[in-house]
């Protein structure tokens, strides 16, 4: 069993940037090597600023190369409890960049020719009781009344049409969404960049921020850098040179299996449509079927850091879940294991803007694939000069009380998600 990214392991050739010089000036200074720093610097070397992208380890490292590899449509608060914090015009409008976000993967895929296995296979919320399933329901209503937006609900009786398990009481189907292989992704964004002209940087941790003649002065471990701008594209691995946001952003522990290459008889009942499948769980399960026909399964198995001791441990807790919602896979091997951190705010809400001279694009709550790509272009644009691209510059970002550095309150988090899952 091998303790990393499934999608970091089978991205195939790719290009080393450790050795590319740090630039000694340039327009912008983007910090973070995932999905939101690969397309802003497409997106700016477009406009035609130059562009150093500024990464800790290597491209993809992060969040970006140990996710599901899901690409949804969807809130991470959902939008009935939009439609209820924000009001109806609004709720609309956040549900709708979510849909405009995987068009956006869409269109990169086909002008840079990506090859990441990108399908319109369509997302799957499974009812894990019947409230949940009732509550689906509602919201397919809301959905109809107030976006014009169809989606399909599934009942317990046709369950089986949509998931060869036991477990679920109902569920909803968006045809939109999609799935990729987002290590070839990632990888295909940052040599977009570097085609396009963007010095691409690996191995280069940004240690320090200054403001510096009405710029910045970025000290890196590989050099030092003056940028006009500076965007801060780190998620939950957001750290101190940028402490007012680490303060606001909470890193949760996300861990995930992939099992051997499956039987097509197996996968086919698995999930006949290859949908990209969640519950309705706070201590959520997602899962999907590999472009090589294996099964990803994953969750919030522990509310814990990603380190090798909770990967194995989150790893197993993973394999008898999996084991109970599909008792036909006893005995199937396990052939990766691994955890990232994803990257949460207090409202569960995005957040992107500017805060003393610094831009930033952060907290997808676990929607990151579409919403981190989409917001690297969207930031470009903002940056730029372009006010309405600021599309959740209104919600106000409020920092985590007493959060000052690690997460010490996971736990807490994690006991008071269980709570809530037992009783509802």
């Amino acid at each position: 069993m091998k303790l990393i990214s499934y999608w970091q392991d089978t991205a195939g050739p790719t290009t080393d940037y450790r050795n590319t010089p740090v630039p000694e000036r340039v327009d912008v200074a983007v910090v973070g090597g995932g999905l939101t720093g690969t397309s802003a610097a497409v997106a700016l070397r477009k406009q035609g600023a130059s562009v150093a992208l500024l990464e800790q380890h290597t491209i993809g490292w992060g969040a970006s190369g140990r996710n599901g590899g899901m690409a949804t449509t969807g809130l991470a608060i959902g939008f009935g409890t939009a439609v209820r914090r924000y009001g109806a015009d609004r709720a609309v409008r956040m549900f709708g960049a979510y849909n405009d976000a995987i068009d956006h993967i869409e269109k990169l895929v086909a002008e840079y020719g990506i090859d990441c296995d990108f399908e319109r296979s369509g997302k799957l919320t499974l009812a894990c009781r019947p409230a949940h399933y009732e509550a689906m329901l509602r919201t397919q209503q809301q959905l109809q009344d107030l976006a014009d937006y169809q989606v399909v609900t599934v009942p317990e009786a046709q369950i089986h049409d949509e998931i060869g398990s036991d477990h679920y009481h109902g569920a909803t189907v968006d045809p939109l969404a999609a799935g990729l292989h987002v290590g070839k992704f990632v990888h295909g964004l940052a040599r977009a960049a570097t085609d396009l002209g963007a010095a691409v940087c690996e191995n280069a941790e940004v240690t320090t921020l200054a403001r510096r003649g009405g710029g910045h002065l970025v000290q890196t471990s590989r050099g030092t850098l003056h940028a006009d701008q500076v965007l801060i594209a780190t998620s939950g691995y957001t750290g101190k040179a940028t402490p007012w946001l680490q303060r606001r952003v909470i890193p949760v522990g996300s861990f995930i299996i992939v099992t051997e290459p499956l039987a097509q008889d197996v996968v086919d009942r698995i999930l006949p449509h290859r949908r990209q499948a969640s519950d309705t769980k706070n201590l959520i399960y997602y899962f999907r079927i590999t472009p090589d026909n294996r099964l990803l399964f994953g969750g919030r198995a522990k509310f814990a850091m990603s380190r090798p001791d909770s990967d194995l441990k989150s790893g197993r807790i993973l394999q008898r879940a999996m084991v109970e919602l599909f008792p036909y896979l006893a005995g199937t091997r396990v052939d990766y294991t691994w955890g990232g951190l994803v990257d949460l705010s207090m409202d569960q809400m995005v957040h992107a803007g500017e805060h003393n001279g610094i831009h930033y694009s952060l907290c997808y709550s676990g929607h990151g694939v579409q919403m981190a790509t989409y917001m690297g272009e969207r930031m470009a644009r903002y940056m730029a000069g372009d006010r309405s691209a600021h599309i959740w510059g209104e919600l106000a970002f409020p920092a985590v009380p007493g959060h000052f550095g690690p997460p010490w309150f996971l736990p807490l988090i994690g006991a008071g998600a269980r709570v809530l899952d037992a009783v509802r």
